[in-house]
């Protein structure tokens, strides 16, 4: 049967535009559907203008440490209006990017919102489309639990076009998203509350970089309550909002912010008209080639619920790709040892087993911990503690993890995760010579067994 395309990605993110481009320059003929905004969640609402707004609140730190290199500066003033102008016409250029990188590659780029009426065919606004292969690539959405006056809350998706910096901020929950959005809040001048219902945030990182990040948190002023979560939100007379607690307080707030989880973006799919079954969690269920239950189609990225990672998206399109138009270079993708960074203020990095992940797998293990106060630091008052730690097995001395909490931990740990990947032994991080004067170098300096 000939169809109208090779492959038909639905969802223009990071995933589906690389699968896209690789296999359009695999000599395939393939379509886009998107129905918002190129680039997905990482160019519009996640990685990117999140990084930039961190970007924006640590620069209060900067003027902070300025005045112990001899720096006199008036007192400063932040207008939220102008970093959101400014970030929304960099997202806007990164959108056109998108958009060329699509089109010169040779795919068809069809805007408006696709659903599946058959396991090979596809329509969007009204006109029908035959594939050979469907690439599911629509990714996650934020969700707030349903209580009374959730509509009254944001999440991230609104976070990034509020008009005004709020002067109160409630962040609910208690993963990366929560812990980003609480430093960038607090950084940029709002009185901010990090509520969490457990006994503490970040579950499934390092144990050491957890406690870490609380005291560091804790010595910014950022108010850190565990063990707390949303019952009810009201709006008060004044435009302002109360949160009622399950334990009965009452906080006031201008703004309450939900980073409580995301689902899989499966809205009007049309799922039901092709056999794709979900996973007990909802997510699209693949095997190990990101095959569905129907046979023509395949699904990555968010949607899947695996690493849920930009960079594994990119990956798993790449597989995609190769494996359908070019398989001579298909490799499986390695979801071993991923380097990750969660840009808190002070940041994380982190690659490999945690110390708690090294023990439950059976690892005699070998721990190297190391606090300190950066250099850069030494001329000011601060007392903000750079963390570093590695996890090795004591009979191999092969280094299973590697974590940081400190300035510039995503850059300094991505070069970590080469080693890792590669194998390498804590010797051989010994009689590496280290960059000095740098905090990278205390990696290569650990000697001592902490425990």
């Amino acid at each position: 049967m000939a169809y109208d395309f090779d492959l038909f990605v639905i969802g223009a993110g990071s995933g589906g535009v690389r699968a896209a481009r690789f296999a359009a320059g695999f000599g395939a003929k393939v379509a886009v559907a998107e129905s918002r905004y190129l680039g997905g969640t990482c160019v519009n609402v996640g990685c990117v203008p999140k990084k930039l707004l961190v970007y924006g609140a640590h620069v209060a730190d900067e003027l902070e440490q300025a005045a112990g290199f001899g720096w006199t500066l008036e007192e400063g003033h932040f207008d939220w209006g102008t970093l959101i102008a400014n970030k929304n016409r960099e997202i806007e250029r990164l959108n056109g990017i998108y958009r060329n990188l699509l089109v010169n590659s040779g795919v068809t780029l069809l805007q408006g919102h696709a659903r599946m009426t058959g396991a090979n065919e596809v329509e969007v606004d009204g006109q029908r489309y035959s594939a050979e292969h469907i690439l599911i690539a629509t990714g996650g959405w934020p969700q707030v639990p349903d209580i009374p006056g959730k509509e009254l809350a944001i999440t991230s998706n609104e976070a990034f076009y509020l008009k005004d910096l709020p002067r109160r901020v409630l962040v609910v929950g208690g993963g990366y998203i929560a812990v980003e959005f609480a430093g960038i809040f607090q950084g940029l001048g709002a009185a901010t509350t990090l509520l969490y219902r457990g006994d503490l945030f970040l579950r499934g990182f390092d144990g050491s970089v957890r406690t870490h990040l609380k005291e560091e948190l804790e010595k910014r002023g950022l108010d850190l309550q565990f063990n707390a979560d949303i019952q009810r939100i009201d709006k008060l007379e004044d435009g302002s909002l109360k949160a009622t607690l399950k334990d009965g307080r009452e906080l006031e707030a201008d703004c309450v912010f939900y980073a409580t989880g995301r689902r899989p973006m499966l809205d009007n799919l049309g799922l039901e008209n092709t056999g794709v079954e979900l996973d007990e969690r909802g997510f699209i269920r693949v095997d190990e080639q990101y095959q569905t239950t129907a046979p023509s189609i395949l699904a990555i990225g968010d949607v899947i619920g695996r690493v849920q990672l930009t960079p594994v998206a990119l990956a798993e399109g790449m597989a995609v790709a190769r494996r359908l138009f070019k398989p001579e270079q298909y490799r499986p993708v390695d979801y071993q040892n991923i380097p990750t960074a969660v840009f808190s203020q002070p940041p994380i990095g982190t690659v490999g087993l945690t110390e708690e992940q090294a023990l439950q797998a059976g690892h005699k293990v070998q721990i190297f911990e190391s606090r300190f106060r950066a250099m850069k630091l030494t001329l000011t008052d601060i007392q903000e503690k750079t963390l570093m730690k590695l996890v090795v097995d004591a009979e191999t001395d092969k280094v299973l993890g590697c974590h940081m909490v400190g300035p510039d931990a995503g850059e300094i740990i991505q070069g970590l995760g080469i080693a890792l990947k590669a194998g390498a032994t804590k010797q051989q991080f010994d009689e590496t010579i280290g960059v000095h004067p740098t905090a990278a170098e205390e990696f290569v300096t650990l000697r001592t067994v902490t425990r």
